[in-house]
């Protein structure tokens, strides 16, 4: 799953609209929109805030796991 696939899941899941997530970006509806549909390119400040607003790793929302949330060193042993 790419990363433009995972902000759509992760939205639809919270049931929230395009103009929502937009507004947590400062962007609007139309700007989220293009992110979703790969006409535009996601912020690595806009992918900090989302990561933050829902809770999961980076690794997860650009693709590179499949775990929503990464696991410390410490909580390994």
């Amino acid at each position: 799953m790419n990363y433009r696939e995972r902000l759509r899941a992760l939205r639809e899941d919270r049931d929230l609209t395009q103009a929502e997530v937009g507004r947590i970006i400062r962007k609007s509806q139309q700007g989220y929109n293009h992110i979703e549909a790969g006409r535009a390119e996601l912020k690595i400040e806009d992918l900090i805030t989302l990561c933050r607003y829902y809770h999961v790793s980076s690794d997860y929302m650009i693709g590179l796991s499949d775990q929503p949330s990464h696991r410390n060193a410490a909580d390994k042993s």
